[in-house]
This record gives C-alpha cells, sequence and structure tokens, in this order.
C-alpha cells in the first residue's frame, strides 16, 4: 500500500516555484529520509503531505486522499517541527496528559518514561524550554502518538550531540516494535543513514534521486590522481563533482557504472579509486557547481 503519492507536484508562491513536478511515491511501513539544502524545498512538500499547505498544480494523495484540510489524514498523521508550539495554560505533565484525546494510538506509558528520562520539570511550560528541550518534548509526542504516518522535520535542531543519538536510537526502536511510516527530513546524512531504508534526494524543488539506502552507497566512485590521467581516463563521462587537490592532482567522482575493465584500466595508471559515502553523493549532487567551495576561489 502507498501511503503517499505525488504526480506533477508542484508549489509556487508569486514567481518562486518552491517544489517542480514532484513524482514520488512511499510505501507502508518504510523510514524515508527527505535530504536536500537548506531552501530546497523540505519542508513545504512536508506541510502539504501534511494537509498545512495546498498544492499549485500536480496532484498529491495520502492514505488515497488528498490531504488538505482532510480530517483523515490529520487523524492519522502528526507533524513534528521545531516551530511546534503548544498551550501555554498547559504545564509540559498536563500536555503529555492530555495529548492521548488527540492520538488513538497514544501511548502514556512511553511519553511519561521518555519524559522521566530526560529530565524535565513536569510544572514548566513548552514556551519557557530552551530550543533543544523544546525539540526533545516534540519528539516524544512524535514517538509516543504513534501515528500512521508519522514526519519530523529538521526534529533534532538545537539538540547536543548525545540526545541527538538517543533520538535515532529511540526512533529505531519504535519503528521496530511498532512500524509506521516515518518521513525524516535533514540535512545531516550522515547521522541518520543507518536508520534510513530510503531517501528522497530533493534540489531547488525538484526531485534529483529516490531509492534505497544501500543503493545510494554504491551510486557513486571517486577517483584520484594526476589530473591528466583522470581527464583522459574519464573521457566523455561527465563527472559530478571535480576538485583540485593541488600540485597536478585530481579528485573527481562519477556515477558507478563503469565497466570492470576501466577500472582495471585506472588502476594500471596508476588511478586511486575509492567508495563515496551516502552523504558525500548526495553533497555532490546538490552542490550549485562542480567545484563547491573551491569554485569561489577560482579566478577563471
Amino acid at each position: 500500500m502507498n501511503v503517499v503519492e505525488c504526480n506533477g507536484l508542484s508549489k509556487q508562491y508569486g514567481s518562486h516555484k518552491a517544489l517542480n513536478d514532484l513524482n514520488f511515491t512511499l510505501s507502508e511501513n518504510k523510514i524515508t529520509g527527505l535530504i536536500g539544502r537548506n531552501g530546497a524545498g523540505k519542508t513545504t512538500l512536508l506541510k502539504i503531505v501534511a494537509g498545512f499547505l495546498h498544492h499549485t498544480s500536480g496532484e498529491i494523495r495520502v492514505f488515497g486522499e488528498s490531504p488538505f484540510n482532510n480530517l483523515k489524514v490529520s487523524a492519522n498523521t502528526i507533524f513534528i517541527d521545531n516551530e511546534m508550539s503548544f498551550s501555554n495554560g498547559l504545564t509540559l505533565f498536563e500536555l503529555l496528559e492530555t495529548a492521548g484525546s488527540f492520538y488513538p494510538n497514544w501511548d502514556s506509558e512511553l511519553a511519561h518514561r521518555f519524559f522521566s528520562y530526560f529530565s524535565f520539570n513536569p510544572n514548566q511550560y513548552h514556551g519557557n524550554l530552551s530550543k533543544g528541550m523544546r525539540s526533545t518534548f516534540n519528539m516524544i509526542i512524535g514517538l509516543a502518538a504513534r501515528c500512521p504516518l508519522t514526519i519530523f522535520d529538521e526534529p533534532t535542531s538545537g539538540m547536543d550531540a548525545a540526545t541527538r543519538k538517543d533520538f535515532y536510537r529511540a526512533l529505531l526502536k519504535e519503528y521496530i516494535a511498532h512500524p509506521r511510516t516515518i518521513i525524516l527530513s535533514s540535512h545531516l546524512l550522515g547521522e541518520v543513514e543507518d536508520i534510513l531504508e530510503e531517501i528522497l534526494l530533493i534540489k531547488t524543488g525538484e526531485k534529483f534521486l529516490h531509492m534505497g539506502i544501500d543503493e545510494l552507497k554504491e551510486f557513486a566512485i571517486g577517483v584520484r590522481g594526476k589530473t591528466d590521467v583522470v581527464t583522459g581516463w574519464m573521457g566523455e563521462i561527465e563527472p559530478i563533482h571535480v576538485q583540485d587537490m593541488g600540485a597536478g592532482m585530481t579528485y573527481a567522482v562519477m556515477k558507478n557504472d563503469r565497466p570492470q575493465t576501466a577500472l582495471e584500466e585506472a588502476s594500471a595508471l596508476g588511478l586511486e579509486l575509492t567508495s563515496v559515502s551516502a552523504e558525500d553523493v548526495c553533497s555532490y549532487l546538490t552542490s550549485q557547481s562542480k567545484g563547491g567551495i573551491d569554485d569561489v576561489f577560482s579566478r577563471g
């Protein structure tokens, strides 16, 4: 069963196209990483999926229905981000007690165990929390609600390293015990790739890649060596990324689809072939230029 289906999905704000002709499906009970740089359109997409925003054109279905102002989608979806706010008329403890009336699958015992583990003051108010503690409290709501579609938009904003690790471990344990469709938006792929099953990579509102995380790890190959040798070996192939290493040396990244004979030729030419991490692949694919930040220092 597909939980989310997008066909030609676009969202426009005036002359700015935040999303452009997105086509993808997210199936039931998977953890998908929505990856992209700041401004790529991740939050806009997630708010459309959650039913908070209406799209401009194309089609979107969540649980088989249009999500905007849809009670079925709202009842089965939770959207967690760092802008999430709660009534200042209720203490943190009272918020946990009240949440059960909104979420049919709410696990009160789990929520209170998290609450105790992270040392929250039950009489404190959400608006008075630090940024990191707000994100942690929001995380508790997102996990304990156990909604069939759970969306986390940059959920670890403000958290320290130890709390981020706790969150990822808790998310994975909860998912294994109670499978659901989870979308996790992040620009820190290196931190989350071990819990993801697939990634959806977008750049300036367009889909770049949608594939399994294991497939992404094998997507590209790096080659390092003398510039003229690297250039000659690549031939007509358009690299994903090229970096001048200085002293006449170049590092290039290309799609990992070269035949074995070509790889053997590279070794014979003295070139060093390396694997490319999933995080680096996403970084190179969404870079503004193939040389990255080094291009800023180039005089042409």
